[in-house]
């Protein structure tokens, strides 16, 4: 099978010139790299098509990309990711099976980020902050999904056409609606540990923070309306956890017993969040215990907001 690798950027930079020159490593026989930036740039490389689209958002430019591809195949990927060598060979032998529309895989920290783009890295990865999810940061066991990231994301092109491709503005949130669609016409996801990318991570504080923000704000507001693949109890934890948080306080003003309760919750929570916080790297558990923290409390807030949002600035008029 032909493959078209789909990579959406803003301009060209440093981690683009490093993806692109991973893909051409790739351990795969037939395959084409498509970047889509905003304005035309010069790469000296075979196998390259550079198609300028405009100031649009990832999900526009993937189903421009449709106009310019070859492939059977479709291959997104983010420009600050990278794929593992076996990448596109250990994604496609699972296209054989005809209810498998996509195939999907963890994207996981270089050892080479720095070190707080590796302490936002070990946040998500950790199950106190990413409960069921972690398998998109860290490898974990074969399964089936209804929901996954699209920076690394591999799909049929007769499904993509089929379900109409994102069409949408969202962004974030635009593969929750890609994920929607094939479950609406009852395909499969796969998740395959070894379909490996790797993804330089936002640094740990303001960058993560704004970045979870803006995830939790779009999951709040898909909760009702997505909510086949996005009203799920997990979501709603952290903004319990704040919520309770700050009701705890004001009452255990008021009673002794409340009080010592809420002191004891409190420290068992703190300590739990030291416990997920341990790492082989000793520089990182500081900010890993910061970082988890500081992450509950952007997400809770703001994906209480987006459940509280009549309608998000970007809603494509499609989902009116």
């Amino acid at each position: 099978m032909t493959v078209s690798i789909i990579i959406t950027c803003k301009n060209f930079n440093k981690n683009l010139e490093e993806c692109i020159s991973k893909c051409k490593e790739l351990n795969y026989p037939d395959f084409e790299i498509i970047v889509l930036p905003d304005k035309n740039f010069y790469f000296n490389s075979s196998n390259l098509k550079i198609v300028p689209t405009g100031s649009v958002l990832p999900a526009k430019k993937r189903d421009l990309a449709l106009k310019y591809v070859k492939g059977d195949i479709l291959a997104f990927l983010d420009d600050d990711a990278y794929p593992d060598r076996d990448w596109l060979l250990n994604a496609v032998r699972h296209f054989q099976q005809p209810d498998i529309a996509a195939v999907c895989g963890p994207a996981i920290t270089p050892v080479d980020d720095h070190i707080l783009q590796k302490a936002g890295g070990s946040v998500y990865a950790s199950w106190l902050s990413s409960g069921q999810n972690t398998n998109r940061y860290t490898p974990k066991s074969l399964t089936y999904v209804d929901d996954f990231p699209s920076c690394n994301f591999i799909i049929r092109r007769d499904i993509f056409e089929r379900i109409g491709g994102f069409d949408t503005s969202f962004w974030p949130g635009e593969d929750t609606i890609l994920c929607l669609k094939i479950k609406q016409i009852k395909k499969k996801i796969l998740y395959d540990p070894k379909v490996l990318a790797f993804h330089h991570r936002r640094p740990l504080f303001k960058e993560h923070l704004k970045q979870v923000s803006n995830y939790a704000l779009h999951r709040g507001y898909f909760v009702k309306r997505f909510p086949e693949n996005s009203r799920r109890f997990t979501y709603f934890i952290p903004s319990i956890f704040v919520f309770g948080l700050i009701l705890g306080a004001i009452l255990s003003l008021f009673n002794p017993f409340i009080r010592n309760l809420y002191m004891e919750i409190l420290l068992f929570y703190l300590l739990c969040v030291f416990l997920f916080s341990i790492n082989k790297d000793l520089r990182i558990i500081p900010l890993v215990f910061m970082g988890i923290i500081l992450t509950h409390f952007a997400y809770g807030i703001n994906f209480f907001r987006g459940l509280l949002s009549p309608r998000l600035k970007e809603e494509d008029e499609d989902y009116n």
